[in-house]
């Protein structure tokens, strides 16, 4: 490598590390994205001026051919992508990092013409082949689930576990074969075929409501993947960009776990979803009654009130409705009412799903509250206003040990003076258990698409 190669390739891990770093604010975040883009481009052009003697017109085409239609592929996907699908998209992208990692690591290898390769070609070429291929199939499952091409919840049978441990134990046998006695192409196909199926019986038996978990741990395995290429390719950007992503995503969904209140293992082999589907439509929710309110009715009680705290959840994303809050928002401050936003790490797909939606309609990012924050002013709250948030609110978290999400952080909404939920229906949300908030004597609930509710709102508000 030479010295220029080497400052181009620093400068480009440089630029990555600065996007990451602006990444972990609202604030920053576009930013961010802008200055990897940029080290990005510098890595990728630099490596194409590299290697321009060993295109032949064929191969220039062809590069050319791939890079417009990824491009253009890109473009218009993320441009489109509303932000409730924003996690399918991630998984989209991230399955893809799998996948080409693992076909560079596989055409390394057939250069080698059936020869054993040595242990440091080897290793990390099948290292990218296994984590690569089970990163592109669990990422395909989990974006087939997310999208609703098939059911979310986690689809189980006897001995799964058993049948996924052999599975996996094929695989590092096959591995130990390819480093110690051949380099065989058959053995590289079928290694890589065997890692796409454990791809696929690992995600197979995971929920929904966890895919946003599954998808930040796949990020990591792709991360991991594109670092061994790297070492194959003796390409010190490769294994930067890899090795960020990698660690990135591994905290990730340590913390993402962690503000679920369940451990790694339990979100990856828990079937969670499986059982609990279903229960608030059942017998004992209909025995039970809830109090319903009008617009005009609560406006005028947020409009009297001193501090108003807003709790958005996935029903705000669905319904595009953060334009309407933050006019409710502005109106109540207008009106003497203190006004913030409590954000639980969790609400809505992804972590920061809240924050870049909120971000969108210019709510002023003070104003945004953490939950260890925001969890002890709930009790000064006069009113608690809930706009489609559910499973992050639940007092079963707390109070009912029975309950498959108890020990779960939740926002400490029903400590507020009033609660006001703002629901299409009185359907369960990911965790598919009834919320015993909904019932409470104090709870008010204003049933309709959020977007329409908080325009019925800003109305009642406006005439109080």
């Amino acid at each position: 490598m030479t010295i220029a190669t080497a400052f181009v390739y620093l400068l480009a891990a440089v630029l990555f590390i600065i996007g990451l770093k602006f990444l972990s604010s609202p604030r920053g975040a576009r930013r961010g994205n802008q200055v990897a883009a940029v080290g990005m481009v510098l890595a990728v052009g630099w490596t194409v001026v590299l290697l321009r003697d060993a295109f032949t017109p064929a191969g220039i085409a062809i590069c050319t051919v791939g890079v417009a239609i990824g491009s253009i592929v890109g473009t218009v996907g993320a441009r489109r992508v509303h932000m409730t699908a924003m996690p399918q998209m991630v998984a989209l992208f991230n399955g893809v990092g799998g996948g080409a990692a693992a076909l560079v690591a596989v055409s390394e290898l057939l250069k080698l013409a059936g020869a054993r390769p040595d242990f440091q070609t080897g290793f990390p070429s099948v290292f990218a082949i296994v984590i690569g291929g089970i990163s592109f199939a669990g990422s395909a499952l989990a974006f087939a689930k997310l999208q609703e091409l098939m059911t979310g919840t986690p689809i189980t049978y006897p001995g799964q576990q058993v049948v996924n441990g052999l599975l996996a134990l094929a695989i590092l046998t096959l591995a130990v074969a390819v480093l110690a006695v051949t380099g065989s192409a058959v053995v590289f196909a079928v290694l890589l075929g065997m890692a796409l199926v454990l791809g696929v019986a690992f995600v197979l038996p995971i929920g929904g409501a966890d895919m946003p978990v599954v998808i930040s741990l796949l990020n990591a395995c792709t991360g991991l993947a594109v670092a061994a290429s790297g070492f194959v390719l003796d390409n010190f950007a490769l294994i930067v960009a890899g090795t960020l992503v990698g660690a990135s995503g591994s905290l990730l969904t340590k913390l993402m776990s962690d503000a679920m209140g369940r451990s790694i293992t339990n979100i990856l082999f828990g079937a969670f979803g499986q059982v609990q589907a279903g229960l608030g439509s059942g017998a004992a929710a209909d025995a039970k009654s809830v109090r319903a309110g009008s617009a005009d009715d609560i406006g005028t009680m947020l409009a009297y009130s001193r501090s108003v705290i807003i709790v958005p959840g996935y029903g705000l994303a669905v319904a595009q409705a953060q334009h309407a809050v933050r006019e409710l928002a502005d109106l109540l401050e207008k009106r003497g009412v203190e006004v913030t936003y409590a954000i639980h790490p969790v609400a809505g797909r992804m972590p920061g799903h809240m924050n870049v939606l909120l971000a969108e309609a210019n709510v002023p990012y003070e104003q945004l509250r953490e939950m260890d924050a925001i969890n002890g002013e709930f009790k000064r709250a006069d009113v608690a206003l809930v706009v489609g948030a559910n499973d992050v609110v639940n007092p079963a978290a707390r109070n009912s040990p029975g309950s498959p999400i108890y020990g779960m952080p939740i926002l400490n909404v029903d400590e507020a003076h009033s609660v006001v939920f703002l629901k299409r229906s009185m359907r369960p949300g990911f965790a598919g258990i009834d919320n015993e908030l909904l019932y409470d004597p104090k709870t008010v609930m204003l049933f309709g698409d959020a977007k329409e509710s908080l325009t019925r709102l800003v109305a009642a508000v406006k005439a109080a």
